[in-house]
C-alpha cells in the first residue's frame, strides 16, 4: 500500500514524506524521575551547604569525625568531618562543616576551642561534657575579612557571644598571683575579670586585659586607678592589727579592684581599651601623683642591717619616696666602708607644700641646676638623713630626712650626681653612744675605794650599836622602872581626886611612851644599820606609833 501510495504521489506530481512515530515504554518514566529527584536533591544541598574550614589544634583530644559538633550559644552550627594531622606533623587539623546560616563565622577573628571539663580561676566549666561528650566550641567575630583557616584556642576566651562592655589594658611590673578569669571589683562588688595577659616585646613589664561588664563599665574613667586586691593585707599600726581583703575569692586566686580618687573633678568615662597603671595597693593608687622623680644619694658611717631595697623615705614624717640600692663601698683615705644607698624621691608628693615653695622660690622643677642649688640650700640649713627603726618586732630600717640645726657643716658638691645628702647617725646608734658614755663615766668612779670606806662605817656603826644595847639601853630601862615606883609610891600617898595626882599620871604616861619608843628605835638600827649614814628612806614603812 505504501508503494501504492508513492506511486500516487507521484502520479499527481508531489513529494512523498516518511513519517515514523517515536514510542517510549512506560518502563522508562521511574528511572527518569528517580534521576531527577537526585539531580534536585543534589542541587538543592549543594546550594543550602555552609562553608568548610579547617581549625587547627595542638591535639586531637575529644575530636572525632562525623561525631564531633560545633556550637555556639549551645546550638549545632556544623560538624566535624575530619580529623588529621598537619603537614609539619606538630598539630591537628580538623575539618569542619559549617551549616549555611553559619557563613558569618569565617570571619578573620573568629574563635573556636575545645570545650571539656576545667577547672580554671573562674570556677568549673564544662560539666555537660561528661554525659554529651567533648565538642567545639565557637564565637563569631567582628572583621569583615573572611578566611578558611584558624588557629583554635586552648583554653576557652573569658568573654565570649558579644557580651557588652568595655576591655582595658593595665600595665604592672610582674603578673603576680592573677590570672585569666580573676575577678575584676569596685567597691567589693564583682563587675569583670581578667581576659589576656602577655609580657611586652621588651620584656620589661607585663600587659594585662580586662573586661568590665555594662552597665558598670562607665564607672571606669579617666582618672581611675587600678591596684592588685589579691591575698590578704595586714597593717600594724597603733590601734592594733588590720585584716583587708576584698572577698575570699580574691584570696584563692587573685583579683583587681579600681575606683577613682574621692576628688576627681571633671572626670569622664574612659575610651574603650584604654591603658593604665596596675598599682601594688590602694595607698599607692589613691595617692597623689608622683610627678618626676628625683634621685639622690645618701653615704652612711654604720650598719644598716635591716635596710632592704624599697624601704619608704619620709620627710618630716611624711612618705615621699623610696630605697632603690644598697651598696658596700670602700673608702682608700679613711680606710672604711660605707654604705651608699640610692633612693628616689617624688616632691610632688608634699602636694600643698611643694607648690607653695616653688611658687615663693620662683623655682622651675625642669631645671636640673636650680633644683641642685636648691637642694645645696638646704644641706646648708641642716638637712640630713637618719636611718630609722620602723618596726622594733622585725628590725625594719627606714629613711628619714629631717632639718638638724645643731648638725655638723659638711661641704656640698654640686657637680655630684646623683646630689648627695649628709648623713647623721641613727636613733639606735646614739641610745648606744649615750648609754657608753654612761657606761665610760661609772667606770672612773673609785669603786673599790667608796666601798672600802662603807664597810669601815658599817663596823663602826655596829659597834656603837653593841655599845648601845648593852650598857646604855639597858641603865635607861633600869632608871625608868626606878623611876616608875617612886611615881608608882607618890601615887599611893596622893589623894584620888587631887591635881597632883593627874599630873603624875601624865608623867608616867610619857615615860612609858618614852620607854618603847626607845626599844623601837634601837630594834630599827638594829635591822638597818646603815640609816645612821643615809637617814631613813623615803619609802620605809612608817615606825608604828606608840599606843596610849
Amino acid at each position: 500500500m505504501e508503494s501504492q501510495a508513492a506511486d500516487q504521489g507521484q502520479a499527481f506530481g508531489k513529494p512523498i514524506i516518511n513519517t515514523r512515530r517515536f514510542r517510549i515504554s512506560l518502563v522508562w518514566i521511574v528511572p527518569i524521575v528517580a534521576v531527577m529527584v537526585g539531580i534536585s536533591l543534589v542541587v538543592h544541598n549543594v546550594l543550602q551547604a555552609g562553608p568548610t574550614i579547617t581549625v587547627t589544634f595542638a591535639t586531637g583530644s575529644g575530636l572525632t569525625a562525623n561525631k564531633t559538633q560545633v556550637k555556639y550559644r549551645n546550638v549545632v552550627i556544623g560538624y566535624v568531618s575530619g580529623v588529621a594531622l598537619s603537614k609539619d606533623q606538630r598539630s591537628v587539623d580538623a575539618t569542619i562543616k559549617l551549616a549555611k546560616e553559619a557563613e558569618s563565622f569565617t570571619r578573620k577573628d573568629s574563635q573556636f576551642w575545645v570545650v571539656r571539663p576545667r577547672i580554671g580561676a573562674s570556677g568549673i566549666s564544662g560539666i555537660d561534657t561528661l554525659l554529651s561528650g567533648d565538642y567545639i566550641g565557637a564565637d563569631i567575630g567582628q572583621a569583615d575579612a573572611r578566611v578558611k583557616r584558624f588557629e583554635g584556642l586552648e583554653t576557652p576566651p573569658a568573654i565570649t557571644y558579644g557580651e557588652p562592655g568595655k576591655r582595658f589594658t593595665l600595665r604592672s611590673a610582674d603578673l603576680g598571683s592573677l590570672d585569666v578569669g580573676s575577678p575584676i571589683y569596685f567597691r567589693k562588688i564583682p563587675v569583670g575579670q581578667v581576659v589576656a595577659f602577655a609580657l611586652d616585646p621588651d620584656g620589661k613589664s607585663v600587659s594585662i586585659e580586662v573586661f568590665v561588664h555594662a552597665p558598670h563599665d562607665v564607672h571606669v574613667t579617666e582618672n581611675t586607678r587600678f591596684w592588685n586586691a589579691s591575698g590578704i593585707n595586714v597593717d600594724l599600726g597603733a590601734d592594733g592589727f588590720a585584716v583587708k581583703t576584698e572577698s575570699l575569692s580574691s584570696i584563692l586566686m587573685g583579683g583587681i579592684a579600681f575606683r577613682a580618687p574621692d576628688y576627681s573633678p571633671n572626670d569622664h568615662p574612659a575610651a574603650e581599651k584604654s591603658e593604665f597603671e596596675l598599682f601594688d595597693d590602694i595607698q599607692t593608687a589613691l595617692a597623689p601623683p608622683d610627678g618626676k622623680a628625683q634621685y639622690l644619694s645618701l653615704r652612711f658611717d654604720q650598719a644598716l642591717r635591716g635596710l632592704k631595697v624599697g624601704a619608704p623615705v619620709e620627710f618630716l614624717g611624711m612618705q615621699i619616696g623610696k630605697v632603690v640600692t644598697v651598696n658596700l663601698d670602700f673608702d682608700p683615705e679613711e680606710r672604711s666602708f660605707p654604705l651608699d644607698v640610692g633612693i628616689v624621691m617624688y616632691p610632688k608628693r608634699l602636694g600643698r607644700a611643694h607648690a607653695k615653695m616653688l611658687e615663693a622660690l620662683k623655682h622651675d622643677p625642669n631645671d636640673e641646676a636650680a633644683a641642685v642649688r636648691l637642694m645645696g640650700t638646704f644641706i646648708e640649713n641642716g638637712l640630713r638623713a637618719q636611718a630609722r627603726t620602723g618596726n622594733l618586732l622585725t628590725g625594719q630600717l627606714y629613711i628619714s630626712l629631717d632639718f638638724y640645726s645643731k648638725a655638723e657643716k659638711v661641704e656640698f658638691d654640686p657637680n655630684a650626681r646623683p646630689v648627695i645628702i649628709p648623713s647623721i647617725p641613727g636613733d639606735f646608734e646614739q641610745v648606744q653612744e649615750q648609754l657608753q658614755a654612761v657606761v665610760d663615766k661609772i667606770s672612773k668612779l673609785p669603786l673599790d675605794r667608796i666601798a672600802a670606806n662603807l664597810d669601815g662605817s658599817l663596823v663602826e656603826m655596829r659597834k656603837v650599836l653593841a655599845q648601845v644595847n648593852a650598857k646604855t639601853l639597858p641603865g635607861v630601862t633600869t632608871t625608868l622602872t626606878d623611876a616608875s615606883k617612886a611615881l608608882k609610891s607618890a601615887d599611893s600617898t596622893f589623894a584620888e581626886d587631887s591635881p597632883q595626882r593627874e599630873q603624875l599620871t601624865r608623867t608616867l604616861d610619857e615615860l612609858g611612851r618614852t620607854s618603847r619608843s626607845l626599844r623601837e628605835l634601837s630594834d630599827y638600827l638594829g635591822r638597818n644599820p646603815e640609816s645612821l649614814l643615809r637617814g631613813r628612806p623615803g619609802n620605809a614603812a612608817p615606825m608604828q606609833a606608840p599606843s596610849n
